[in-house]
């Protein structure tokens, strides 16, 4: 995936531009966006930014997205800061690709093909390059209208009707389609490895408790705190990827494992969210799940909407209980720090900390252990026998109080949590 404009020995100079569309989601403010795309860029190596701005579109332009003016107003400031890339932060069509940069004699990634390339060089385990690789060539497959000079001399269906390049077109989609299921294959063992070391975590009577949220939110600075592990910590986007797992014990000595997933992103690719869905498996199996939000942020709570869309859209059931890890209270200047402690206080759903200096560490780790502990109640289960280990996987947990053999299968009363009732389900 990565291209050879961001392995030059020189660093390559980037221009980011955010379009700010009045249809667009008005929940973010323009500049926040264009300060996260800009944090974006940051995450990517060798890319030096050369500026940044805001461009208002009334109504964008189907072949260039840019008016005439502006598309000259912006060369000649790209022509000047001998910029290389131009990062634009939301969606470009082909078309309007290959148009801009056929204009402006540069390179341009629209705001997927940005997070795409960070994940490209962020992925670590087989599983995640693999991951990466699928969904990129899922994003290109619908790109193959771009870059091609080489289809102008192909023709393709008959007489007039078939357009330049289609033949050669259809050719690329199809080696694509090839790939794609070479990949699917191979991802589909790593995959199963991965379930044979999830079963063999249900078999072990340790409660999950995964962290989530909006990248660059500290969940993995959290981690490491908890934990005593060394996963990659820095101020960057997407600093982490591959899903990594530890042992904790909580106040009370009872044992507890902890997941650090892959940070969420407003508009998150499509094609990302299918990949890794898999590896975000491990949120759905969860016991507890921490979202953890950048409380010094100035829309984290736009953020925390986007972290509970996708949560939504990966079918996360709402019997997990959540609590919220209100995080980087040092960041915080005395009066609001003062008013955030005063609100965590009357809520027993969050909890404020600092993965940083390690301030209320102490009280999450407490409230984990409250939600861990929640109610337990009563429930008769019929099982056929084919059921035998699901029924296996009761009785290991210790939550049958009685069990009666039918003609059909077990008859079983159970005691047991909200969250072994959700991962019984599971199995």
């Amino acid at each position: 995936m990565s291209d050879p404009i961001f392995q030059r020995e020189r660093p390559t100079r980037a221009y980011i531009l955010h379009p700010d569309l009045k249809a667009a989601d008005a929940r973010r403010m323009p500049q926040h966006r264009l300060a996260e795309a800009v944090s974006l860029a940051a995450a990517l190596p060798n890319i030096e930014v050369a500026g940044s701005e805001v461009v208002r579109l009334p109504k964008p332009h189907a072949g260039h997205l840019f008016g005439t003016g502006k598309l000259a107003e912006l060369k000649e400031r790209l022509d000047e800061g001998e910029v290389d890339l131009v990062l634009v932060d939301g969606p470009v069509s082909p078309v309007q690709q290959r148009n801009l940069e056929k204009e402006w004699s540069v390179k341009l990634l629209d705001r997927t093909g940005l997070i795409l390339e960070i994940f490209a060089d962020r992925a670590r385990t087989r599983e995640g390059v693999l991951q990466v690789e699928l969904a990129a060539l899922s994003y290109q497959r619908t790109r193959l209208v771009r870059a091609w000079t080489h289809l102008e001399r192909q023709r393709g269906g008959l007489g007039f009707v078939g357009g330049p390049g289609e033949t050669q077109i259809e050719a690329d989609r199809r080696a694509i389609d090839d790939q794609v299921i070479r990949i699917k294959r191979q991802l589909s063992k790593v995959v199963k490895t991965r379930e044979l070391h999830r079963a063999a975590r249900r078999k072990v009577p340790f409660p999950i408790v995964a962290l989530v949220g909006y990248t660059n939110a500290g969940k993995s600075t959290l981690f490491n705190r908890m934990t005593g592990a060394d996963v990659m910590a820095k101020d960057m986007l997407f600093a982490t990827l591959d899903p990594t797992m530890r042992g904790i014990t909580l106040p009370s000595g009872r044992k507890v494992i902890l997941s650090d997933t892959v940070g969420f992103i407003s508009d998150l690719p499509h094609e990302l969210v299918a990949a890794f869905r898999a590896t975000l498996e491990e949120v759905l199996e969860a016991d507890l799940i921490l979202h953890v939000r950048d409380i010094a942020h100035p829309e984290t709570e736009e953020q925390a909407a986007d972290v509970g869309e996708i949560l939504e859209s990966l079918g996360v059931d709402e019997d997990v209980p959540l609590l919220e890890v209100w995080n980087k209270i040092d960041a915080l200047s005395p009066q609001m720090r003062d008013a955030l402690l005063v609100q965590d206080a009357r809520r027993n759903d969050i909890q404020a900390v600092s993965a940083i200096t390690g301030e209320g560490l102490d009280a999450l780790l407490s409230a984990i252990e409250t939600r861990l502990g929640e109610e337990r109640y009563d429930e008769v289960l019929k099982l056929p026998f084919e059921r035998g280990r699901a029924r296996a996987w009761l009785h290991e947990q210790n939550v049958v109080r009685a069990e009666t053999e039918t003609e059909e299968g077990w008859q079983l009363e159970v005691n047991w949590s909200s969250s072994q009732r959700h991962r019984f389900k599971a199995l």
